[in-house]
C-alpha cells in the first residue's frame, strides 16, 4: 500500500513539477517577489494623495505580487495543472469597490511584478519595477506644488456680488450651485500652488456670508 509520501512523489513526477521548482528556484522567485512588492509598499506609502491612506491596501499589493508570483510559477510548469487553475479562478468574483483611479495603477503594478517573477524573468521584473517607481514619484514631486481643494461657501443671495468679487483673484472651476430660498451654496474647485488659504478667511468674514469651507479634492466627487 502506498503511503501519502509515496502518492505526492509520484504525482510530483507525473507533473514533472519536481524538476522544475526546485527549492532554490521556488527561494529566488518569492525574494525577487517580495523585493518588488516592497518597493510598491514604500512608493504607495510615502507618495500616496490620496484623502485616507489605507494600510491594508497597502499590504494588499504586497499580498497580491507574492501570490500572483506563485500561481504563475505553479502555472509555467505543467500545461495540465495551468488549465485546472484557470478554470478555478474563473469562478472567482471580486466586489470591492475602488474609489481612487490610482489605487487600480498600483493592483496592476503588483500582479504585472507578480506575473513578470513568476515567469522567471528577474531582471525584467526589477528593472521595470525600478522604473515605474521612479516615474510615479517623479511626477508626484513635480505635481506637488500644485494644491486642489473645494471650497464650499453657504451665504445670503445678498452677498453674491462680494463673494464674487473675492473669488476673481483665484483659479477656480464651478462644481455645483444650489440656491433655495434667499440662499445660495456654491461648490467650486480651487488651486493654489502654496499653502495660503487667508482667502478662505476672507470669504467667511464677508457680511452675508454664512460659512465657507475648504475640503482637499482628491478626485471623488459626490
Amino acid at each position: 500500500m502506498n503511503t501519502i509520501k509515496d502518492i505526492i512523489s509520484e504525482s510530483l513526477k507525473q507533473g514533472e513539477l519536481s524538476k522544475n521548482l526546485s527549492a532554490p528556484y521556488i527561494f529566488v522567485t518569492m525574494v525577487v517577489a517580495l523585493f518588488c512588492a516592497s518597493v510598491i509598499y514604500f512608493v504607495y506609502k510615502k507618495f500616496y494623495r490620496g484623502a485616507v491612506y489605507s494600510n491594508n491596501f497597502n499590504i494588499l499589493n504586497v499580498m497580491l505580487c507574492l501570490i500572483t508570483a506563485f500561481i504563475i510559477t505553479t502555472i509555467s510548469s505543467n500545461i495540465i495543472l495551468s488549465l485546472g487553475m484557470v478554470g478555478a479562478l474563473s469562478i472567482v468574483r471580486f466586489r470591492s469597490s475602488i474609489k481612487d483611479p490610482l489605487d487600480i495603477g498600483f493592483l496592476f503594478w503588483a500582479i504585472a511584478a507578480g506575473i513578470t517573477t513568476g515567469a522567471g524573468l528577474y531582471p525584467f521584473a526589477i528593472v521595470s519595477t525600478i522604473i515605474v517607481a521612479t516615474t510615479y514619484i517623479l511626477f508626484t514631486v513635480l505635481s506637488s506644488g500644485t494644491h486642489t481643494y473645494l471650497l464650499v461657501i453657504k451665504y445670503f443671495d445678498s452677498a453674491d456680488e462680494s463673494v464674487k468679487a473675492e473669488l476673481e483673484g483665484i483659479k477656480n472651476t464651478l462644481k455645483s450651485k444650489s440656491s433655495y430660498k434667499g440662499r445660495t451654496e456654491l461648490t467650486l474647485q480651487v488651486s493654489f500652488k502654496k499653502d495660503n488659504t487667508e482667502f478662505v478667511n476672507r470669504i467667511s468674514e464677508l457680511e452675508g456670508v454664512e460659512s465657507a469651507m475648504l475640503i482637499e479634492y482628491t478626485g471623488d466627487y459626490l
